[in-house]
Parts: structure tokens; sequence; C-alpha cells
């Protein structure tokens, strides 16, 4: 068994991983690099048009943005466009949001069957916060205050860069439980290699092409 030494702390991990070393990891970030300007260029009239909707909607702030960890421990902000009510969480603190959340704009709702709130993960991607493939961020509070005393080797999944998309969104479903997730999460810690990652990137373009995020059943 494997020990690694997290800035938030030391965990172990059910199995033996390899190092995220050499030109995987080169690779992957060139990749990375190289989709997020592509995507911010040919998505900036929808920036337009979405910061628009949503004013005209709801008012309030255009973006969202949530306390996450990154790789290593490390934290930093994760940026959505706006899909809920101003101070949705007012009342109730941070907790995950339902598929039939009333708290969820119009708007939101189509922002979110299509994953285009995700957008301004572009810039969390190219600040090297997040990569295309990995892990999806989840909430320092929620993690600190939740899974990571309830669910055995959580942080595990912090060992690389969380991601846009991953295993547990392109094959899970959309209320799998964060205990079920992980197993996803873990298994590409394990399994990471380019062709899953081009994989999973091409399988998450055709979920968002068919605007099927929200299903609670396949996506594909």
């Amino acid at each position: 068994m494997t020990i690694y030494r997290l800035q938030a702390g030391s965990y172990d991990i059910p199995f033996k991983s390899r190092r995220i070393t050499g030109i995987y990891d080169y690779l992957k970030r060139v990749i990375d690099v190289f989709l997020a300007l592509f995507g911010l260029i040919i998505s900036a009239p929808m920036w337009v048009i979405i910061s628009i909707l949503i004013k005209l909607e709801s008012g309030g702030p255009i973006f969202f943005h949530k306390i996450c960890y990154s790789k290593k421990g490390r934290t930093f902000r994760q940026w959505k466009f706006r899909s809920m009510v101003h101070n949705a969480e007012k009342d109730s603190g941070p907790i995950l949001a339902s598929q039939k959340d009333n708290r969820i704009t119009r708007v939101g709702w189509f922002l979110r069957k299509t994953a285009m709130d995700e957008l301004p993960q572009l810039i969390n991607i190219l600040a090297g916060d997040m990569s295309f493939v990995g892990p999806r961020p989840q909430r320092v509070v929620l993690v600190d205050s939740d899974y990571a005393d309830r669910i055995p080797h959580y942080h595990s999944r912090h060992i690389v860069r969380p991601g846009l998309t991953g295993l547990a969104q392109v094959y899970g479903r959309y209320n799998t439980p964060p205990k079920n997730k992980l197993k996803y999460d873990l298994l590409y810690v394990k399994k990471y290699n380019l062709f899953l990652d081009l994989k999973l990137i091409l399988m998450s373009f055709l979920i968002t092409f068919r605007a099927k995020w929200q299903e609670r059943g396949k996506k594909r």
C-alpha cells in the first residue's frame, strides 16, 4: 500500500498507484491548455448570450464560485455561470443540488443540461487548478465536514488534478452517491492514461451535444 503526503494530510490509498510524471503528465497538460484556449475562443459569443440571459431572468451576479480541493490538497476557486437564484444557499447552507431543485432558474436548467454552466472552468484549466479529465472538484466544506470522515480513502482522489469531466460523470448517474462516485475516481487514479482521457473527452462532447448531463439513467 502506498502512502501519499498531501498538503491536507496523509492518506492511504487501496492500491499501488503509478507516479503521475513523465511524458503522460506533459502531454496531458499540453492537451488541457490547447483545448481550454480553443474552447474559450469558440465559446466567446455564448459567454455574452449566457450573461445577458442570466441578468434578464434573475439579476444578481453572473458567476458563482466554490472553494474546492485541487491536486495534493491545494484549494482553488471553481467558477461557474450562476444557474440558481441569487443567494440560493443563504438559508440551507452548502448542499448538493437535487435533480428537481426549485432553486434552479429556467436558464440554469438549460445550462446544466448542456453543461454550459461549466464554461468558466476553462479558465481554471488554464490556471492549472483543473484538467479536462479527472475526479470532479468537490467543495472543501463538504469534504471536511462530511465526506472525508464518512467515506474511507476519500482524499485519495486528490492525488490528481480535478477534471471538467471524468469516469463518474460519463458512466455514473446524475444522482450517484459520493461514496459510489469515489469508486470511479479511484479507478481513474489507478488506470489513468492518454487514451482513456481522450475517450472520456469525446464521450463528454457527445453527452453535451445530446443535452443529457442531467439524465438519471444512461447518458451515452
